[in-house]
């Protein structure tokens, strides 16, 4: 058994931010590397940031899932957009343009899981 404390993980920039000015942060709780062979391309907790949004962008070949575990956020998918609260979650087709934007005063946690069909799970900025 692996016990991964998120306490003792820094946010750090998520890979679609500019680093100098991130509008979305992440705890890498672990990569695909640190698991056995399989599908699930990464499991982050994530953190956007109060009156913030992270970059329109899509993954080549990987699904995402966002589960809101503190706070509310818009989430944009291609052309619908959706306001997820605590407990809601978000599954996004592969190659399906996304942007969630926190409109309030507080940040929102998340946990956000890639599942990918190839091995790459590449993101493309837009």
């Amino acid at each position: 058994m692996e016990i991964i404390k998120g306490s003792d993980l820094n946010f750090v920039p998520a890979s679609h931010e500019d680093p100098a000015n991130p509008g979305c942060l992440k705890k890498v709780l672990c990569r695909k590397d640190d698991l056995v062979s399989g599908w699930v391309q990464m499991i982050n907790w994530s953190l956007l940031l109060a009156k913030k949004s992270f970059k329109k962008h899509y993954h080549e070949d990987m699904e995402e899932i966002f589960i809101i575990m503190d706070g509310e956020a818009k989430i944009i998918v291609d052309d619908e957009s959706a306001i997820l609260k605590e407990g809601d979650a978000v599954i996004i087709p592969i190659r399906a343009i996304h942007q969630m934007v926190n409109e309030t005063d507080k940040d929102t946690k998340y946990l956000a899981i890639g599942v990918a069909t190839g091995t790459e799970g590449k993101t493309i900025n837009l």
